[in-house]
């Protein structure tokens, strides 16, 4: 199982949305096929298909629980990272 697999896993799992460091989850965002627009310290990905916008900002190297919560949506909502996925 891959660095990555083991992300998304713990992400899916729900059980630590606030040990999640930033620089991972970019990187899982980047391999599922965000794009990344910089504003400021904020990081916005967007995705073709994906209707809604990820926001995200680390807080001491951590990702945000909530955007953790955001993030998990989407990849449930759309089938992220999933053999159903083309982007994988």
């Amino acid at each position: 199982m891959s660095q990555q697999d083991k992300l998304l896993d713990k992400i899916l799992s729900g059980t630590s949305d606030t040990d999640i460091p930033f620089a991972q989850l970019w990187q899982l965002l980047y391999t599922l096929g965000f794009q990344e627009r910089i504003r400021g310290d904020h990081r916005i990905f967007v995705k073709a298909d994906v209707e809604e916008i990820l926001n995200l900002q680390h807080k001491k190297g951590k990702a945000k629980s909530y955007q953790i919560k955001q993030v998990r949506a989407v990849i449930l909502k759309y089938k992220l990272g999933t053999k159903n996925d083309v982007s994988v």
